[in-house]
């Protein structure tokens, strides 16, 4: 019974130890190579943005003047609409994957 009683307070007093005395945000901290990889793939995402804006803006000018001069083919409307869905659909696809790498981003860091 003793000897349970002495584990007992060896177990006690390192979880006192370990849980209540030793800094947790010591251990939070980045080294610089994940810092500078972290930067450096926030740089990536806003240079796709900023490129994909222009890129979605120019499809979406082509498929409306596709539709526009089409002169009645069916084929070159099809081709028109579908230039048009396609890349809002693919620019509004790009902002939500932003949206959830921040919000990822932000319940990680807190």
């Amino acid at each position: 019974m003793k000897k349970f009683f002495y584990f007992l307070n060896f177990i006690i007093f390192f979880y006192f130890i370990f849980f209540f005395f030793l800094p947790s945000f010591s251990f939070g901290a980045y080294p610089k190579l994940v810092s500078t990889m972290i930067d450096a793939f926030e740089d990536i995402k806003t240079w796709l943005i900023a490129i994909a804006t222009p890129a979605v803006a120019v499809a979406v000018g082509t498929g409306i003047f596709m539709k526009k001069f089409s002169f009645g083919d069916e084929e070159r409307l099809r081709t028109g609409k579908r230039i048009v869905r396609g890349s809002l659909f693919s620019y509004v696809f790009l902002l939500c994957i932003d949206l959830i790498l921040s919000a990822i981003k932000l319940l990680v860091n807190r």
